[in-house]
């Protein structure tokens, strides 16, 4: 089977994301330069996996790496993305996240995110990930609710009131991330079979040598 190459307008399309996402992610912080706090702004999930997004999304367009170490990158920021969406979409729709121009809002917690996961079902790596790298990707949020923690726990605050055990108490706080993670774990598994599904279908559909 050949091996299939990313389309040229698929990879401006990244090109245009890109610029787009990063666009978001630094306008809020030009603007609000003189009260805003950079490390606050640099805690949050959804800037943390945006500006991953940002970067797969340059080197998809630029370089367009095929190496199963830069697909299972590509898969795990998929997945953060995923996280994103999801969580903003159940948990803080109705919440104020210091995001409060609507075009950032939807550029970080919606289009962003659609964009990586259309980009991974429809460009998919042609390197089968298995299940248990799959669930490796979940390092990253785990460690990201560790530092979350023993940050807010320093500065008195944290990003999101899920994760905010002031008021809930620890006991909560645990059940609420058990049941997070099983929640992720499974989205991690999605996000690896609908790739793998896309794959099939894109090899499927490649011309024969």
């Amino acid at each position: 089977m050949p091996v299939l190459s990313t389309p040229i307008a698929v990879r401006v399309l990244r090109l245009s994301f890109a610029v787009f996402g990063l666009a978001a992610l630094l306008w809020i912080p030009i603007r609000d330069a003189a009260e805003l706090s950079l490390s606050n702004y640099l805690s949050y999930f959804t800037i943390e996996s945006n500006i991953l997004a940002v970067i797969v999304l340059l080197v998809g367009a630029i370089r367009d790496p095929q190496s199963q170490a830069w697909q299972s990158i590509r898969g795990a920021v998929t997945l953060y993305m995923v996280i994103t969406g999801i969580i903003y979409a159940v948990l803080l729709a109705d919440i104020d996240v210091n995001l409060n121009d609507a075009w950032i809002n939807s550029a970080l917690h919606r289009i962003l995110p659609l964009v990586m996961l259309l980009d991974w079902v429809f460009f998919a790596s042609r390197h089968r990930i298995s299940e248990a790298r799959s669930l490796q990707w979940l390092l990253f949020p785990v460690v990201y609710g560790v530092y979350t923690l023993i940050r807010g726990s320093i500065v008195d605050w944290y990003p999101y009131p899920f994760m905010d055990p002031r008021h809930q108490g620890y006991l909560a706080l645990f059940i609420g991330f058990v049941v997070l993670a099983i929640a992720m774990a499974l989205m991690a598994l999605a996000v690896n079979a609908v790739g793998r599904l896309g794959a099939g279908l894109r090899g499927r559909n490649a011309p024969q040598s």
